[in-house]
């Protein structure tokens, strides 16, 4: 009997080395042959922060950061960040804390994000696309941006209009008004088809904001029904 437990703590043991030495996900690693799931695994274990996900290149003249929702397993981002990369931008995933208010996350972003800028003046434009909570987040930076660089936010299936919690916890109001130097694509799935949102009184998605492009998703994608994870690829073929 000490000999299996032996055996299957030194099995544990070696399986655990072998994960911690995996180097961080690229989208080179975005393989058809690994299944999205593992991706995705792999994905949301990058550490907190801003994690660029390919070699740096001298010739991009955008950077691209995608933001994830509430409790995501990363392989909803798998199929997105791949077809949206380009010979132009560079590609980032930011990790973050999403189950804990929003601002402090969002203004390390942005300081991520000023430091990159400060490096490579050449950059033309900055990008983000935020999933669900990770739109709340998008949006807050919108409110806090200095960079006289433009900033293109989208946001997908994302409560921009509020819920309690994020408005008696965090404090949270919604923008009101897009600021100078930015753009914002609000794209929102119907509810009914949201299993996020189908259950509650009010659209959480709907929102009134001066100056913001809205688009309701279709009913189905690729013959699934277009949903809350979904809804990111569809935005991936279509906006970009």
């Amino acid at each position: 009997m000490r000999k299996i437990f032996c055996y299957f703590v030194f099995t544990f043991l070696i399986i655990g080395c072998q994960n911690s030495n995996q180097p961080p996900l690229k989208l080179k690693d975005f393989k058809d042959d690994i299944g999205v799931k593992e991706l995705g695994k792999r994905l949301i274990h990058l550490p907190f922060g801003l994690n660029s996900m390919e070699a740096s290149n001298d010739e991009v003249d955008e950077i691209f950061i995608a933001v994830h929702g509430g409790n995501s397993e990363g392989y909803e981002w798998i199929y997105p960040l791949k077809t949206i990369d380009s010979k132009n931008k560079h590609m980032y995933f930011n990790r973050w804390a999403d189950n804990a208010c929003y601002q402090d996350s969002a203004e390390n972003l942005e300081k991520d994000i000023s430091n990159i800028l400060s490096q490579n003046p050449t950059l033309k434009k900055v990008s983000l696309i935020g999933h669900s909570y990770g739109g709340i987040l998008v949006t807050h930076i919108l409110k806090i941006w200095q960079a006289s660089t433009p900033i293109e936010v989208h946001v997908v299936a994302s409560p921009l209009r509020g819920m309690p919690m994020l408005e008696s916890m965090c404090g949270y109001k919604p923008i009101e008004k897009i600021p100078r130097n930015s753009v914002l694509f609000e794209w929102r799935t119907q509810q009914q088809l949201d299993n996020v949102y189908k259950d509650f009184f009010e659209d959480p998605q709907k929102v009134d904001i001066e100056g913001s492009t809205v688009s309701i998703l279709p009913d189905t994608y690729k013959g699934n029904r277009l949903g809350h994870n979904w809804s990111i690829s569809w935005v991936a073929d279509e906006a970009f």
